[in-house]
């Protein structure tokens, strides 16, 4: 009888909550606005031939690798985030390998890793989900094959400090270190020159979030030259569709859109935490385009309500420390007014202030 192998018999399923999104979608941590006019101009300008032909993506490499200032050897454009992490695991992974994250963190790490037949190992976050830089080097062990860490980390929103994250490349040389900077754009901190001093350095973007493409699914995945050639190995040679790649050039040109998006995302997230700290509401200081916080016993309540006034947000008591709390995402700041809006009118009715005063 076929049987699937035992790593993936044994996996987590992960199943995010996509059916029903009707409303102002503050949930899935999407450009709220959409992706740039540029963007949509060349999705109507593509003709039948353009989608007939297979993709091709080593030009667009060169191109994102200008951008990014890395070579274009030391790039590979990726279906998303998601697969470049996948690669990442198939091709320095084995079975009975050692595979560190943080948590609560990012689910596909553990997915990914353990698919692969690996020990996943969690390091829980600190106090308030700080960094647990010690922790994690203490874990490190000659079995230890695979570290991957979100910086910004979702769903908490919080960072570790850049000297700590290569500190622990240094200390697992025979790891794939991979950070995440998937919300690179609302942070402004990176690692993406330190691949070069560091060969198991690896730094992951993506164009799902500021840049308002997730659906077209466009991730990077930067690193040493001999390594990332390893990753092409591993990679389908038409990974990233046609569409997308047609569509890069037009989002990379249009840096105004991002820093506009960008300012109101920031200038929102402060707004948010500050009407969290009106109400007596635990949050957690984030340098993402979302903030978690944590609701208790009126979560339910609370996520009900908002979606009544048509807004969806983001139940993560599942994760790790998380319980009740829920992630609320940033857009514009008309999108930005309306959900304090209705935020200040839904707390008020299932009575926020008295629950934080006990």
């Amino acid at each position: 009888m076929l049987n699937a192998r035992e790593a993936v018999r044994n996996l987590a399923t992960y199943h995010p909550p996509l059916g029903g999104r009707h409303g102002l979608r503050l949930d899935f941590n999407e450009n709220t606005e959409g992706c740039s006019p540029r963007v949509l101009a060349r999705l109507r300008e593509l003709t039948a031939e353009e989608i007939a032909c297979y993709p091709e993506r080593e030009p667009l490499e060169a191109m994102v690798a200008g951008h990014l200032g890395i070579a274009p050897d030391e790039l590979l454009l990726t279906n998303g985030v998601d697969e470049a992490i996948h690669l990442l695991c198939e091709t320095f992974l084995e079975p009975g390998d050692e595979a560190l994250i943080v948590v609560p963190t990012f689910a596909m790490y553990e997915i990914s890793a353990a698919a692969t037949g690996a020990r996943v190992i969690g390091v829980p976050a600190g106090e308030n989900f700080r960094f647990p830089a010690a922790e994690l080097l203490a874990r490190i062990n000659p079995a230890t094959r695979l570290i991957a860490i979100a910086n910004p980390n979702n769903p908490t929103g919080t960072v570790a400090d850049p000297n700590d994250l290569l500190e622990i490349a240094r200390r697992a040389p025979d790891a794939a270190v991979l950070v995440d900077e998937a919300y690179f754009d609302f942070y402004g901190t990176t690692l993406i020159g330190q691949t070069r001093n560091l060969p198991n350095l690896f730094v992951a973007r993506t164009f799902s979030k500021a840049y308002g493409m997730a659906g077209l699914r466009i991730g990077v995945l930067a690193g040493n030259m001999s390594h990332i050639t390893m990753a092409r190995r591993v990679a389908s040679p038409y990974n990233v569709n046609g569409v997308a790649l047609a569509c890069l050039p037009a989002a990379l040109a249009d840096d105004d859109y991002i820093r506009q998006y960008v300012s109101q995302v920031r200038h929102g997230r402060e707004e948010l935490q500050r009407e969290f700290g009106r109400w007596g509401l635990p949050f957690w200081p984030s340098h993402a385009n979302f903030v978690l916080a944590r609701f208790g016993p009126l979560k339910m309540a609370f996520m009900q309500a908002m979606r009544q006034h048509g807004i969806l947000v983001r139940d993560r008591s599942r994760d790790y420390g998380c319980e009740g709390c829920v992630r609320i995402s940033l857009g514009t700041t008309e999108q930005t007014d309306r959900l304090l809006r209705a935020m200040r009118e839904v707390l008020a009715e299932i009575g926020a202030k008295e629950a934080a005063a006990k």
